[in-house]
């Protein structure tokens, strides 16, 4: 496997953290389920993050920080994620910051990164409201103009870190009209508030991440200077849109972090249980979870690093590729941490058994991801209002538009190609009918059909080819539906559009798999190469579209179970990029590297 320069970082950060099965190791199981016990928020924790200096890199290059892509962003963050998802998210509320990188002034985004830098702040997002969830328009938070500035009046519920953060970003009504021009946006610092006109809420007691500073804040007539005001009147829910298209992928590194662990710790139990005389690994129902579990992350891996690399390529089509990513990849790794937990027996439920809980404490805190920066309803509803757009853009494509879109892609999905700087300007409320991965496809059917085996067995080729004529013949037969039916206006798209935009997000899924594995081959060693976890990654996407397709050859499970357990024994991540994590210092890793073997499952 050829080594990318934009994972490193990961590396680092994982040796610095150490193994966290080590309960002395910093962010270690043992340590963060205490933590979660005492839902007590995680100081020492975050302290030591901002003294390594993570915090430079969510600080663009420009404005004296060290980010450079999304893809190496959302590596550090599954770092994280699979130590604790507690610390993952209260420290990654600092992504928030982007919305000054894309609408603050220069003043503005010195202000902020220095204070970043320097001063170790923290920034969260009020946006949401007890009475009115996810419908920001209806929001009630007003923010009155009077002289030199707003006074702010209103409550924002629930927020995480709305205490325990020096930032906060609000969304408050300037137009008492409404509508969605009514909306303005406010980088207020707390510590310059008259401490008599903003409160806080008391702390939510969570069914998971239950360590986090879930709360709220209240204003009254709290007046904020006009130099917070980020862009003009009215900008506001334009702003905080985009600014949802970036965070949704970042949530879906979350989601990958968690099931790493999830499938981790599965691992652990079923390496050195003996039941029947045999261990549970050796069993073919649990070897086949397993298996598909990895297969799902696998899947997940092309989804989401697809798409952390698209946003520096085609940043104006990402109001359709966020809402993909957003949805598809943390209800995929939801179900498959669920799936695996059969594996676990009754243990997955007991929260310090096993590797102190740890796989209970994932389950529980993994399942707010989906709820996250908008709700997987709510990221349905975005691909629903533009479906009807994309379908239309697809039919019309010229040959000059065609090329463009081939190229775009390949720079989008070949992990060795430079990347170009991201320009948060360039993101649009609506894609204008635009989404490369399925107007590509036909495209990349050619190249899949002009393909030389080269290493690849002809049979595995062979259904691949197959398996993306399926893509597109039903890609075909939703585009035909979509412009037949009636629109279906605001909030009163039917169930039947929800399923329709649940199957885009599987046909673009397979897509992306697809053009992952042409563009890196090469790259990423022989496993992902030889294309059998390709093979079954399409058969578990399109299998719900497709009653008739036929079962996959039990070899291929047992190929993907034995590099499952490979990675495992090597400490390596589960994904398409297996980088090094901070070893094991247990017998038990020698014991996992000598399990056997199954030819058939």
């Amino acid at each position: 496997m050829k080594e990318l320069k934009q994972y490193q970082l990961a590396e680092r950060l994982e040796q610095a953290l150490g193994n966290p099965s080590d309960p002395k190791s910093r962010m270690s199981f043992h340590q963060t389920a205490q933590l979660d016990e005492a839902e007590s928020f995680p100081e020492q924790e975050i302290d030591w993050l901002y003294n390594w200096q993570l915090q430079h890199y969510y600080i663009p290059e420009d404005c004296g920080g060290r980010f450079k892509s999304f893809e190496e962003f959302v590596a550090f963050v599954r770092v994280l994620s699979r130590r604790d998802l507690n610390i993952a998210i209260a420290f990654t509320t600092l992504f928030w910051s982007n919305l000054a990188w894309m609408a603050g002034t220069e003043a503005q985004k010195q202000t902020l990164a220095e204070a970043m830098k320097k001063e170790h702040v923290a920034m969260c997002l009020a946006y949401s409201e007890r009475d009115h969830g996810s419908d920001l328009v209806g929001g009630s938070v007003t923010a009155q103009k009077v002289e030199g500035g707003y006074l702010l009046n209103g409550e924002k519920w629930p927020i995480n870190r709305a205490t325990i953060s020096q930032f906060v970003f609000v969304l408050g009504r300037t137009d008492p009209a409404g509508g969605n021009r009514g909306l303005t946006l406010f980088m207020v610092d707390k510590r310059q508030l008259d401490p008599s006109q903003y409160y806080n809420l008391p702390k939510i007691k969570t069914l998971g991440i239950r360590a986090a500073d879930m709360s709220g804040i209240g204003f009254n007539n709290c007046f904020i200077p006009e130099s917070v005001r980020l862009g003009e009147e009215g900008q506001g829910l334009e702003f905080a849109l985009e600014g949802f298209q970036i965070t949704r992928s970042l949530c879906a590194a979350f989601a990958q972090g968690a099931t790493d662990t999830a499938l981790r710790t599965t691992l652990n139990f079923a390496l050195s249980r003996r039941l029947y005389n045999k261990t549970v690994v050796e069993m073919p129902h649990a070897r086949r979870t397993l298996a598909n579990a990895f297969i799902d992350i696998l899947t997940c891996d092309c989804v989401n690093i697809g798409a952390a690399r698209g946003f520096h390529v085609a940043p104006e089509q990402f109001s359709v590729w966020s809402a993909v990513d957003k949805y598809f990849v943390p209800d995929t790794l939801e179900r498959a941490v669920n799936d695996v937990s059969v594996v676990l027996g009754a243990r997955f439920y007991m929260r310090d058994e096993h590797d102190w809980g740890v796989f209970q404490k994932m389950l529980r805190d993994n399942a707010i991801i989906s709820m996250f920066d908008g709700s997987s309803v709510v990221n349905l509803h975005a691909l629903i209002l533009q479906r009807r757009q994309l379908a239309k853009k697809r039919a019309r494509r010229q040959p000059k538009q065609i090329a463009a879109i081939q190229a775009r892609l390949a720079q989008s999905f070949s992990l060795t190609q430079p990347l170009p700087t991201f320009v948060p300007q360039k993101l649009e409320l609506f894609s204008r009918g635009a989404d490369d991965v399925l107007q590509g496809l036909e495209t990349m059917l050619e190249e899949l059909g002009q393909l030389q085996a080269g290493g690849v067995a002809p049979d595995i080729l062979n259904q691949l080819r197959s398996f993306g004529q399926i893509i597109l013949e039903e890609l075909d037969a939703q585009d035909a539906l979509i412009a037949e039916s009636a629109f279906e206006h605001g909030h009163d798209q039917s169930f039947e559009s929800f399923e329709l935009a649940k199957q885009y997000c599987r046909l673009h899924a397979a897509t992306a798999c697809l053009l992952m594995w042409l563009h890196n081959r090469q790259v990423l060693g022989d496993f992902f190469a030889q294309g059998e976890w390709l093979v079954l990654a399409l058969h578990r996407l399109l299998a719900p579209l497709r009653a008739s397709l036929k079962p996959m050859p039990p070899v291929y499970y047992e190929h993907a179970a034995q590099e499952l357990l490979r990675l495992h024994a090597e400490d390596k991540l589960f994904s398409i990029v297996p980088f090094q994590l901070a070893k094991s210092s247990t017998q038990e890793t020698h014991n996992h590297a000598t399990a056997p073997e199954l030819q058939l499952l």
